[in-house]
């Protein structure tokens, strides 16, 4: 590996993509207890460190879990266990030597050689967004934006190497190029700065001038060296170790933002305010519009020559060396923003809130990747699939029409030692991202970061007085103008307050204190307080006494900040800026949980499964979900349960609410049924003289149900469908009630039905033979002698008890079977002889010999009952 990869996998938009190589599975043991990290790999046979080309780590939100990915198979090689961060943000940094973790949350910082395959949990951050873990080979640096402290640590104890460097407060970047050098950028200084790793400490290799003072900086490292984007001018500039190139002016029409990491000659400036991508590089200045609109656009990458350029539904939209749209890439619901990584040659798309990643090749082939594979040794066992279902894009609102920016709020100006400081709070955007604010005032005029507001001008005259204008400028133009107070610049200015100290409230705010100020003989009247984060310093508020409360929502939860603070006496003469005060992540109840969804339980009585999606933890982790239904609460560290005992074929209002060290936020609701007992309604017995079909209709209460057949006097009933069911070994002519029970986890309810089976018929048979009198024999009854088809009164050959006679193929009605007189029908009918006798429907109910009546269906005696 060459180069350094430090990503936020689950939700921030920060990622400097490693093109190092990664080790064998055997290499990968417990990673940190902190975590909880356990490895699955495949197993023995990959029992040496080894390297392999387009692999990369990446992080499963929502199981707690990383996975490697092979990029030439697309296939998941390793999965390893990390539950304790789950649900979190967690920042992957990776070399073929090294896997360095930060959970965002916490804070914590884990560590792994894949050499000596130690394990080391030593170090503890600043929880929130604004510090970083960047890894290059065997040199590591934990970079603290807010504080400005970049510490290079051993990448093996995370222990640290040397003293910090110290930059001003609120530096960016904090990445490595691929030389192996890091850069961070000091947006208030305008500068860049290349830092050498060392044994014994880091030093800085040089430093260079690449905007004014109080501009936006954003930076993308290369394979040597950096571009920074002067995101308030729009200039592009290259800086390598012999410094800074010729700036490019980019005809941008909103802030720019660049990739972590740039493979190759071409630089992505993606302007998401306007949907639009523009390209940098040897073939000039090109740019693209990203189709859609309502959605937010992410920061594009260039792959291969394509531009690859992600959205915040899950769609990646692609587009050729000409600029031509190709064929998106859609990934349902992703769980938070997509990572996209370019490693040896292959372009790596992480969904971290989902269970598939897509690997592209250099073709811009794409293949789905199953992160949450069962093919490796220790995995899960497989879970029964389920259906798969494609739900539908969710449709944004349209963003409202687009105005000039309104007018910045709280102009003020503070005098200096011939200097003025004016500070200002955020115009309305009207639609569109303020790009930059424009200074007027003592004959100069100024531009400044749109995330900066504010400004020292210098070289002014103690004692002249001055007023300044300011305004913002976005896509639609320059907004108008508000004036400051009048300051007059002095060499009889206060002293900076102490240090301040800054504490989050569980409410959302923030209250920073500091000492008192020496008034050097002025009484303070006020004190001005700013707020600084990662690659941002900006006006906050002001106050009269020794403290200021930051109001809820009016900093971003879960993001760290610090504060300085200017003190300003009654003649309007400003103080130095204090030091900066420890960081702090403002935070609040969570949001509410958001996709409830109740369903019945089929197979379980008084039972409903609940599930949701984790809402925004709003700057602490949320600890639990509570659930309550049924006047009861469940405690819940996932995001789905399932609650029982709440009755059967009730109504369950189902509310959840997410809970972190602010309390429990808003609840998510959602109704479900629990199952019913069934009902059943008999519809038709359709018999025949032996069977039965019965036809039902059941409702199953919402539940799994079995249905079953019985029938009385010894019919025979089956198990089985639930529409209609068979009933068999029935006899003729005979009364049956028909009974469907059907049954599920609330109970069983039976429905009947009563019929008679059908008559069963039998065909009087005596068919004449080939000689003499065999000739005659069947033609018509003989007196006082025998012949075919007699039948008698009684079960016998007896002339005085004799019924009648009936001719061949003679159908009549059969009741029963009664045992009497052999008889022998001989060549008349197939030699049958029998001492049976079947009872027929003929003058009443009269015997004729089994011998001369063929039963229907078979000639089944089994299918009569006895007499």
């Amino acid at each position: 590996m060459t180069s350094n990869d430090a990503t936020t996998v689950a939700g921030r938009r920060r990622g400097l993509p490693s093109r190092g190589q990664l080790v064998t599975m055997a290499t990968v043991v417990v990673l940190a207890a902190g975590l909880g990290l356990t490895v699955r790999g495949l197993g023995a046979a990959d029992d040496a460190l080894a390297s392999f080309d387009a692999s990369s780590w990446v992080w499963s939100k929502g199981k707690g879990e990383l996975a490697r990915i092979n990029g030439s198979s697309a296939r998941v090689e390793t999965r390893a266990d990390a539950t304790q961060a789950r649900g979190h943000q967690v920042q992957v940094s990776q070399s073929d030597r090294f896997v360095l973790l930060r959970d965002v949350q916490t804070g914590s910082v884990a560590s792994m050689d894949l050499t000596d395959l130690q394990v080391y949990w030593k170090q503890q951050t600043q929880p929130g967004i604004g510090v970083t873990v960047a890894l290059h080979d065997k040199s590591a640096f934990v970079i603290d934006a807010v504080q400005g402290k970049v510490q290079q640590v051993d990448p093996s104890s995370l222990q640290p190497v040397g003293e910090p460097l110290q930059f001003p407060p609120g530096i960016s970047g904090g990445v490595f190029d691929g030389a192996g050098r890091l850069w961070v950028a000091a947006p208030t200084e305008g500068t860049v700065t290349a830092i050498d790793p060392g044994e014994t400490a880091a030093s800085r290799l040089r430093t260079d001038s690449v905007a004014a003072p109080s501009h936006d900086l954003a930076v993308t490292a290369l394979d040597r060296g950096i571009a920074v984007l002067d995101r308030t001018t729009n200039a592009l500039t290259r800086v390598d170790d012999k410094g800074a190139g010729q700036p490019t002016t980019l005809p941008l029409t909103g802030p720019g933002e660049l990739p972590a990491r740039t493979e190759g000659e071409t630089i992505a400036v993606t302007v998401p305010d306007d949907r639009r991508v523009w390209t940098v590089g040897k073939d000039g200045v090109r740019d693209v519009t990203v189709p859609g609109e309502g959605g937010e656009v992410r920061t594009a990458v260039t792959y291969a020559g394509y531009l690859y350029v992600p959205e915040d539904d899950g769609t990646v939209h692609v587009f050729d060396p000409a600029g031509q749209p190709k064929e998106p890439i859609d990934i349902q619901k992703p769980g938070g923003d997509l990572e996209l990584e370019v490693r040896e040659n292959h372009l790596f798309i992480n969904a971290p809130g989902a269970t598939t990643a897509r690997v592209v090749d250099d073709r811009h082939t794409v293949r789905t990747v199953d992160k949450d594979t069962d093919q490796v040794v220790g995995g899960d066992p497989p879970p029964v699939p389920a259906p798969p279902v494609t739900p539908p894009k969710e449709q944004k609102p349209r963003k409202p029409p687009v105005e000039k920016p309104g007018a910045p709020r709280s102009v003020r100006a503070a005098a200096g030692n011939a200097e003025v400081r004016v500070s200002w709070q955020a115009a309305d955007e009207n639609g569109a991202a303020i790009s930059r604010y424009v200074v007027a005032g003592a004959g100069r005029t100024f531009q400044v970061g749109a995330d900066q507001r504010s400004l020292v001008v210098g070289g002014l005259t103690n004692g002249e007085a001055y007023k300044f204008t300011v305004h913002a400028v976005n896509r639609k133009g320059d907004g108008p103008g508000r004036e400051s107070n009048e300051a007059i610049p002095t060499a009889e200015v206060p002293d900076p307050p102490g240090t301040p100290v800054a504490e989050a409230k569980p409410d959302g705010t923030i209250a920073v204190t500091w000492p008192e100020a020496n008034g050097q003989g002025r009484k303070i009247t006020r004190y001005a307080v700013t707020a600084v984060t990662e690659g941002n310093t900006a006006p906050i508020g002001e106050a009269t006494e020794t403290t200021l409360t930051v109001a809820a929502n009016q900093l971003e939860f879960g993001k760290q900040y610090a504060f300085t603070v200017v003190a300003i006496n009654e003649t309007g003469a400003g103080s130095k800026a204090s030091a900066v005060s420890n960081s702090v992540v403002p935070f609040s109840v969570p949001g509410r949980p958001e996709g409830v969804e109740a369903a019945t339980v089929a197979g379980t009585a008084g039972a409903v499964t609940v599930t949701w999606t984790a809402p925004a933890d709003n700057g602490r982790p949320i600890t639990k979900y509570v659930v309550k239904a049924g006047g009861k609460e469940t405690d819940v560290t996932g995001v789905s349960t399932t609650l029982t005992g709440l009755g059967n074929g009730a109504t369950v209002p189902v509310e959840v609410t997410a809970v972190n060290e602010a309390g429990a936020g808003p609840a998510g609701t959602a109704t479900a049924r629990t199952v019913a007992a069934p009902t059943v309604t008999m519809t038709a017995v359709d018999p025949t003289f032996n069977t039965a079909k019965v036809t039902f209709a059941v409702n199953n209460g919402g539940g799994t149900t079995t249905c079953t057949l019985t029938v009385s006097d010894g019919g025979k009933g089956s198990t089985g469908s639930c529409s209609s069911l068979n009933a068999t070994g029935l006899k003729p002519s005979t009364a049956y009630t028909f009974t469907v029970t059907a049954k599920n986890a609330a109970g069983s309810v039976p429905g009947s039905m009563a019929k008679t089976t059908d008559a069963l018929y039998g065909i009087a048979t005596c068919i004449n033979g080939d000689s003499g009198d065999q000739k005659t024999y069947c033609d018509e009854d003989v007196k006082n002698a025998r012949n075919g088809n007699e039948i008698f009164k009684v079960t016998r050959q007896d002339n005085d008890q004799q019924a009648g006679w009936v001719k061949n193929g003679t159908r009549l009605m059969a009741y029963c079977k009664k045992a009497g007189e052999d008889v022998d029908s001989y060549v008349y009918n197939k030699h049958k002889q029998s001492t049976w006798w079947i009872q027929v429907n003929y003058e009443g109910k009269n015997y004729i010999p089994w011998a001369w009546l063929n039963l229907e269906g078979g000639d089944d005696l089994a299918d009569l009952p006895a007499c």
